[in-house]
Parts: structure tokens; sequence; C-alpha cells
């Protein structure tokens, strides 16, 4: 179930589903082999990690303005392990290093395209192959990637601060296991969102834009064609660029989707486990979750703290990344006549 807003790829071009090496998709999609990563000895790249005590907190959409398709009801009570989550996406900077240290090639640049917004296309028009299907605004465009996130024209070094974008699931676990970290789980992510605040639409409230101040990256203005740039933004912002929730995280409302380690299913919440739950046991999508620079209430407010949407693991876009988790240790408590070494729960 690709977003209004992400496209995804064709079912039948997936990078993974041709020979044993990965080479050749089906249908004649020629791929270059995927490369194995190897894991980094330290957890890294120096990303800043908010510790979240977990503990009981009401999952879902309180208001009932989301989509029904999306399945963000019924409201359930679930109970989560301590985690610690980054502060911020990872960064085009962040994933240079990781591409640097592996070799690691990107699901865009073994497709040779991506998903461009039409405003932000830097490239010859030749490489243009074509609109997605009923969201026109999204053009393919050959050589897009996360190091060229508007075509050939364009390059990460421009915005090191900025999230990276162009990056699939597939590309977001490679990272990951190179890191030391995993992606969050989409109870985890909506917990940190929360930040302790029952039943809040936004992170810092019910109201969008209180006293008219813009405090998230979103699209103002006649959606696709005209943007007021209110909040400083046709695209990305560099991370940090807006005030953190209550805990330090940022970005958790627009700016880009971001990955999480679920499966998708509408009907997953009518029968999720309280404790941990980790999605569906299998599925087509993976769930993304946060709105991007491209969410507008005409037609998608997926920015809200409840939203919830998917794509395909191999797709991306310019506007998806990332953020990561890194698990805590157990707490080691030293043995005395009347205690025992006890893991922290």
């Amino acid at each position: 179930m690709p977003s209004c807003c992400t496209p995804g790829r064709a079912p039948h071009a997936h990078p993974h589903a041709g020979g044993a090496d990965g080479t050749s998709g089906a249908g004649g999609v020629e791929l270059l082999p995927m490369p194995t990563v190897p894991p980094r000895r330290t957890p890294g790249p120096g990303l800043d990690f908010v510790e979240l005590p977990g503990g009981e907190f009401l999952m879902g959409d309180p208001f009932d303005e989301g989509y029904p398709d999306d399945g963000e009801r019924p409201v359930h009570r679930v109970v989560l392990a301590p985690f610690a989550l980054a502060a911020t996406t990872v960064t085009n900077a962040d994933f240079a290093a990781f591409v640097a240290a592996t070799g690691h090639r990107t699901d865009a640049e073994r497709y040779g395209s991506s998903a461009v917004f039409h405003l932000a296309l830097r490239a010859p028009r030749r490489d243009v192959r074509g609109q997605a299907p009923r969201t026109p605004w999204w053009l393919e465009v050959a050589g897009a990637d996360w190091a060229h996130p508007g075509g050939r024209d364009s390059s990460w070094q421009e915005r090191p601060d900025h999230p990276v974008v162009h990056v699939s699931w597939d590309d977001a676990l490679a990272f990951c296991r190179w890191s030391g970290t995993r992606l969050p789980t989409e109870a985890e992510w909506e917990y940190a969102a929360r930040a302790g605040h029952r039943g809040r639409r936004y992170p810092w409230g019910d109201e969008l834009t209180p006293d008219g101040r813009d405090l998230c990256n979103i699209w103002h203005g006649a959606f696709p064609h005209r943007n007021t740039l209110s909040d400083g933004y046709l695209t990305t912002a560099p991370v940090g660029a807006f005030p953190p929730n209550d805990v330090g995280l940022y970005e958790m409302s627009g700016n880009v989707w971001e990955w999480c380690a679920d499966w998708f299913s509408p009907a997953y919440y009518r029968r999720s486990p309280r404790h941990n739950p980790l999605g569906p046991r299998s599925g087509q999508a993976r769930v993304i979750r946060g709105g991007s620079y491209l969410c507008h209430d005409s037609y998608c407010n997926r920015y809200r703290l409840a939203a919830r949407s998917a794509n395909t693991p191999d797709s991306s876009t310019g506007n998806c990344g990332f953020r990561v988790v890194r698990d805590r240790a157990p707490a080691i408590v030293t043995p005395t006549s009347s205690t025992t070494t006890t893991p922290a729960c």
C-alpha cells in the first residue's frame, strides 16, 4: 500500500527477485550485484541517542481523523521495554560514511533511478523516465539516488546535514547492520514521538501552527505547484531545524518519512499484542511514519502522531529516510549477600 506521497516501485522489478547473486530481476531489469555489508566493530557513526524508559502508552488515533485504509484504530494499550532512539534521522554525511566504509550500493543505484518531486528536479528532462501513476508530481529520474537527490546535477555534499533520502528499507537495514543499530518498531516510533503525552495530535499539541508558528516541515500553499515556503523549505530541512519534542527528538512530524521495522497491515491494531508488538509476520510493504515535506491537509494529513503509511521494501523516494534504535545494555548489579546479578527489565 504505497502512500500517495511515497510512490512504490513496480512489484515485478524487485532487485532481489533474480538469480542467487541478485544480478538480474524479473521483467528483464538488469541490476548491479548487492555487496555484502560488513558489520562495524563499534556502534556509530556518531549519532546522538535519547534514552527512553519504556512503559505503557495508548497507541492509535484518538481523534478518528485518519484514513480508514491506514488502520490507525482502535486506540490500544502497548507496553514497551526500554530502548534508545536517535535524536535525528540519519543524515547524508552519516550515510556517506557508511558507503565509504562498505561500498554499499543502494537499491536506487542498482535500479538506476528513483522518485523525485517535480519541483526538486535537477537533471536534464531526458533523464525523466516517466511519472508515477495517480501522483504525477513524482518523476522517475535516471541517476537520482542518495548522493544525487534531485538527479545528476545535484549532490549530497550541498546538504550534508539533511536527512538522507532515496534509501529503501533494505538500504536502511544495511546501514543498521554496519552501525550496530536497528530500525524502530512502529510502536517504539509512536511511543517516542508522543514523549509521554496522552492523545496529542502533534508532538507539540493539538494545533498545527500555534501562535502562527511553523513547527514542522510540511507543504504550505496550493499543492503540488505552489509552496509559500513559510517554514523556510521546499524539500528537506537540516536535521534539528525545528524544535524537538519533550524528550529531545527532532522532526517526528514532517521533513521525511521514516522507515520502521514492521510489515504493514491495516488490520494489525485489532490483534496487536500488548507487550512489545513487532508487526505482522509477513506482508508486502513496510511501515513508514512521520509524514514529509510534501504532506498537506488537502490530500494527506499523515504528519499526525498516529498517522501511518507504508511502501515496498525496495522503493526509494526523495522524501523518505530513517532513524535508528540502539538497544540498551542490561544493567549489571554487583552481587551482595542479599542480591544477585540481574538484567534490567
